[in-house]
């Protein structure tokens, strides 16, 4: 490509998609790399077929994962798939990322998220109240017209954004309310929820204007317990994300931004310790972790230049992967691969995290009448009444009920989140998505361990080849840093309080699947959780920290021993936040965008080089 641009977007995520957009929209010119295409079936916009969207070929890339570096352990558990030596671990490779086939759940995280990286950073423009302006500004909230008319009139108690550029809608289909069964389920089930918190109702005005939603800031502030619905990143009930906020862009401002798919960037290129551009390889399927994915495909190597910076957004795998490849990260092991070192960087790669995830699935009696009909695809009558309409059950993503609580009493916050779902999941392994079609009899409790303690998990190189994996290493439980198991414990509460939810369904339920009957003790439960854990939610990294601490990122996103380099993705927490990790890497988009766009009006951009083009 021979056109000049100020930045190079490297990855079209959550976070870099919104950087790309934002700095476009703000009359920069910019080029989007995106490894994957831009292929836009069925899966990806039905909201209810997320689960279809995660195994698609067409989006879909699929590392296989460690949770133990013992064998023993590790193949206890049933979806560890052996001639690939893990447990698959979805990514997207296409336009929009992983908000391609996200369950597109919305959900702010714990205002002690940001302040901790205040803390951590010294930089008081990472605190929560500072922090919130980025929701508002990327939020179109369209689940409480009676507050945007409020906030319109000059009142926003919730401070939600009302005219952002991703909206929001609720979860809960109307179509539930046509199932007896279903409503006599959620209700019990909300009544043991409610029964079970010591302070379920907060002051008048948060229940009559934001009661259940956890993004009003009201609850944010305390930080809510209890029930809710989980907002879902929806237009007119179809899935939207950076995609959509892409091509917005490039319809607005065609000559500042280019997306370029099945460009698969394999090194950023340096002059001295200065990013000034990336090396990058044209043509599809050109990752080990594409479905159609062979060594023999061919490719073309290009090089491209930026004027002022290259920004990495290839998540927390390949954001590492990438530095390393370009010399960036743990010296020893950098030399072992017969890498020259750029910069000594120990903190890239490590300090890997995840929640950790189970769940309580049973087999009820008889099958949900919600899902008569229901085969997940475009042959029947209802997505007939999706297309048609935006109606009916496949507006949702299948949640029917969420609840946040804390494990113990010790927690400061809560840090556990369970909802409902109406299928049949187990995990994630080959051929997982098509449980929910084949069974419409299952009620599934998903219990989600948020701020977990184990930061013991790495990526490392496998190879040298860009277009290989790298080795992901996730160091569960005994082998991580939680050394008093609180983890651990945790999980095991959620358990034992998702059979609570369910006590009063004993008619309606036929047989308990998974942990099952013969698992009873709170040991039995540990071993349960141990041997069939997994998590979707990978950060951490290449952590904003201070260099000493093994940080690989200053307070501004830059990578420390380098010029014109950012990282702006998942892989930037320290810890990994709050219950649901998109929404704070589109705030960190938008709070990227800003600060980049600030030092650019201090700073005159160089003389393009000749480098690359």
């Amino acid at each position: 490509m021979s056109a000049e641009y100020d930045y190079i977007v490297v990855g079209s995520g959550a976070g870099g998609g919104t950087v790309a957009a934002n700095l476009a929209g703000a009359g920069m010119r910019v080029l989007l790399l995106e490894a994957g295409g831009d292929a836009e079936p069925a899966n990806y916009q039905v909201p209810c077929f997320h689960a279809f969207a995660a195994e698609d070929s067409a989006l879909s890339w699929n590392y296989f994962v460690r949770h133990y570096a013992d064998d023993a352990q590790q193949q206890r558990d049933v979806k560890f798939v052996a001639e690939r030596d893990g447990i698959l671990y979805p990514r997207a490779g296409t336009l929009g990322g992983c908000t391609a086939h996200n369950a597109m759940i919305t959900i702010y995280p714990h205002n002690e998220d940001w302040d901790e990286i205040a803390r951590i950073t010294g930089d008081d423009s990472w605190r929560a109240e500072n922090m919130r302006k980025y929701f508002r500004r990327m939020e179109a909230c369209r689940y409480q017209p009676l507050q945007r008319l409020l906030s319109f009139l000059g009142w926003n108690p919730s401070r939600h954004g009302f005219r952002g550029w991703l909206s929001t809608e609720a979860a809960i289909p109307l179509a539930t309310l046509g199932d007896a069964e279903l409503i006599d389920v959620v209700g019990e089930s909300a009544l043991t929820a409610i029964a079970s918190l010591k302070h379920p109702v907060g002051n008048l005005a948060r229940d009559i204007l934001g009661w259940g939603d956890p993004n009003d800031w009201r609850l944010v502030e305390e930080p809510f317990e209890g029930l809710c619905f989980t907002p879902l990143a929806t237009r007119n009930h179809a899935r939207t994300g950076t995609r959509e906020f892409l091509r917005a862009t490039q319809k607005a401002h065609p000559a500042n931004l280019t997306v370029a798919t099945n460009c698969l960037a394999t090194a950023v290129l340096f002059e001295g310790t200065t990013a000034s551009g990336v090396q990058y390889l044209q043509g599809s399927h050109l990752y080990e972790a594409d479905a159609a994915y062979s060594p023999a495909k061919r490719a073309t190597e290009l090089t491209v230049s930026a004027k002022r910076e290259v920004i990495l957004s290839c998540g927390a795998f390949n954001t590492p992967q990438l530095l390393m490849l370009s010399g960036i990260g743990p010296a020893d092991d950098l030399r072992q691969r017969g890498i020259s070192v750029r910069v000594d960087l120990p903190g890239v790669g490590a300090n890997l995290q995840d929640r950790y995830e189970v769940a309580v699935v049973n087999r009820m009696k008889q099958d949900w009448t919600v899902l008569l009909g229901a085969d997940f695809d475009t042959a029947d009558k209802i997505y007939a009444q999706w297309a048609a309409s935006r109606e009916g059950l496949y507006t949702s993503n299948g949640a029917v009920l969420g609840i946040a609580k804390r494990s113990s009493s010790k927690q400061r916050l809560p840090d556990l989140f369970m909802f409902a779902l109406l299928g049949k999941f187990c995990g994630y392994y080959p051929g997982f998505s098509r449980q929910l079609a084949e069974h419409h009899d299952y009620l599934t409790w998903a219990i989600l361990k948020a701020h977990t303690r184990n930061t013991g998990g790495r990526v490392t190189l496998r190879s040298t080849d860009p277009r290989a994996m790298p080795a992901i290493d996730f160091h569960y439980f005994d082998e991580g840093t939680d050394s008093e198991a609180e983890d651990l414990d945790a999980v095991v509460a959620g358990v034992k309080f998702a059979r609570e939810l369910q006590g009063s369904l004993g008619d309606a339920i036929a047989e308990e699947d998974l942990p099952g009957a013969s698992i009873v003790s709170d040991d039995d439960i540990r071993g349960f959780v141990k041997d069939n854990a997994w998590g979707h939610h990978a950060s951490c990294t290449c952590k904003i920290s201070p260099r000493s601490d093994g940080g690989v990122l200053d307070s501004s996103f830059r990578v420390y021993g380098t010029e014109n380099l950012r990282v702006v993705d998942a892989s930037v927490f320290p810890k990994i936040p709050g219950f649901f990790i998109v929404t704070p890497v589109y705030m960190i988009g938008e709070k990227a965008s800003e600060v980049i766009l600030a030092d650019a009006k201090r700073t005159k951009a160089p003389e393009s080089s000749s480098r690359g083009r």
